[in-house]
């Protein structure tokens, strides 16, 4: 097939630094080629990948300082209206912009939704446009929408080999991701002194979350159990990962999928997490890890997974969440637009036939 990839323009594909949605988008291109698709990949110009690279922006748009990104999105997705001729299949990893713009191509387009969408500003657009087919990264992201074309629910997956299975943990707790109220850094702390373990959090802090890190995060960092690290790249995390006893994520909100839990699964690192949005999802309890909702269930969860056997942990992660099995699932995802689009045509030519036929007969 011949399929574009439409990244956000945020951050470089794969990310230097934090970026989920650019990290799956990157694992998805990466996969679809090795399985000898015809990849166009239209991301900012610091991205990195095996398919035909269009670069939208010279670098990713928050590195650069740039904070609103509509307008080079907007770019983009007129670029990509202009060429979509040349393809199959256009995956849009952008949110809400393309909809207006790629409404009379639905039949050959496909929305991932990576964020939350509880937040009522968005549901006008999902009313409007019922019709766009989508995909859902977790069932329980779904819960809140209205009526929509929903196609698939596609867990993500990353490659096997980007994060090695670490069969001995260091004795430490490891938090990673963003410093943020729903993110709860403040419950991860908490844990790790009742427990008596080091904990280290390796977090980026966004400047609409400044405010929270001064006021209530970084008061609690004087703990000596507590070692702040800041943002880490892929390259870091393979050693962050592995010599953890487990990951903490205990959320606050509707995870849509919360990608470092598997990343965690693939060093063989079990998780503790909150059962909010997409975690009981994700974590096979018991398994993989432990679904908690409480600050003594998680102190109790965090002295089991320290014993955890790493090795079955590794294997539900290669069971479940590897870059192929996703690309699979995707692969499905547009082979069914392509057969409703087929369905449609012959429909119509098998109309056109019967009018011909009776105007003949006349």
């Amino acid at each position: 097939m011949r399929i574009a990839q439409i990244a956000p323009l945020a951050e470089a594909v794969p990310p230097k630094m934090y970026g989920g949605t650019e990290r799956v988008a990157s694992w998805l291109t990466e996969e679809l080629v090795a399985q000898g698709h015809e990849v166009t990949l239209y991301a900012s110009g610091d991205s990195v990948t095996s398919a035909e690279l269009v670069p939208c922006t010279p670098t990713g748009l928050r590195l650069a300082g740039i904070r609103d990104h509509v307008a080079s999105t907007l770019v983009m997705l007129d670029r990509l209206r202009r060429e979509a001729d040349r393809y199959d299949v256009l995956h849009f990893h952008v949110d809400l912009l393309q909809f207006a713009l790629f409404k009379d191509l639905a039949h050959k387009s496909v929305t991932t939704l990576h964020g939350r969408l509880d937040i009522p500003d968005y549901q006008p657009v999902f009313r409007a446009f019922p019709h766009m087919p989508l995909v859902s990264i977790s069932d329980a992201q779904r819960r809140p929408m209205p009526p929509v074309n929903w196609m698939a629910t596609v867990h993500h997956g990353l490659p096997p080999d980007l994060i090695g299975f670490s069969p001995r943990h260091a004795g430490y707790l490891a938090f990673l991701g963003r410093i943020s109220p729903e993110k709860r850094p403040d419950r991860a702390i908490e844990i790790a002194r009742r427990v008596g373990l080091p904990l280290r959090i390796a977090a980026k802090v966004d400047k609409a979350d400044q405010d929270y890190f001064e006021q209530r995060i970084r008061p609690l960092l004087d703990d000596p159990l507590v070692e702040f690290i800041g943002e880490i790249g892929d390259a870091e995390k393979p050693a962050f990962l592995g010599g953890a006893a487990a990951l903490l994520f205990p959320i606050d909100w509707p995870e849509p999928f919360g990608l470092v839990m598997i990343e965690a699964m693939a060093a063989g690192t079990p998780v503790v997490a909150w059962g909010d949005g997409s975690v009981p999802e994700v974590i096979d309890d018991g398994v993989s890890g432990f679904v908690v909702d409480s600050l003594d269930a998680a102190v109790e969860a965090v002295r089991q997974a320290a014993a955890f056997d790493r090795n079955a942990v590794r294997a539900r992660f290669e069971s479940r969440f590897t870059a192929a099995r996703m690309a699979h699932d995707y692969v499905a995802v547009y082979e069914s637009l392509q057969a409703v689009e087929a369905a449609k045509v012959a429909v119509a030519d098998s109309l056109a036939g019967r009018r011909a036929a009776v105007l003949a007969s006349t």
